[in-house]
């Protein structure tokens, strides 16, 4: 990076929709790759953080000088399959329904793998709204 020149930065977080709150110990591994003339070239490892108890990582390296895309992949089962004790109907009897708590305990999506066009000089903020059955993202400030 030459001198006067703005890096181009990466950071996310990930709020666990189902509960409300900020998913914290997610790793998440930024790659990146160049436009070429015959196509993208391939995925590079750029950095990996896992995510802090607010759910933020804001420590992954600037990228590389050239790089066109990015690729953030969250590895979000570990995180979705903690146990967590079932909860019951106010008689004491399951209901038969998964709860929010037994819907935790499943990972429909193992890992979540987010790609983005990226422009030299630009920070680029991607929060992923996470549940165990879905999971949205956006271009945040």
């Amino acid at each position: 990076m030459s001198s006067g020149t703005t890096p181009t930065t990466v950071s996310t977080h990930i709020l666990d929709t189902t509960i409300g709150r900020p998913a914290q110990g997610v790793t998440v591994e930024l790659a990146v790759r160049e436009k070429r003339e015959k196509g993208d070239g391939q995925w590079e490892p750029a950095g990996t953080s896992t995510t802090d108890a607010d759910g933020r990582c804001k420590d992954f390296p600037p990228l590389p000088p050239g790089t066109t895309q990015a690729r953030l992949l969250f590895a979000v089962e570990p995180y979705l399959s903690l146990s967590r004790e079932p909860s019951h109907e106010p008689s004491g009897e399951p209901s038969g329904e998964p709860s929010h708590e037994q819907a935790r305990g499943m990972a429909f999506f193992p890992e979540v793998a987010i790609a983005f066009a990226v422009t030299p000089g630009e920070h680029y903020h991607v929060p992923l709204l996470l549940n165990p059955f879905g999971y949205s993202v956006y271009r945040g400030s």
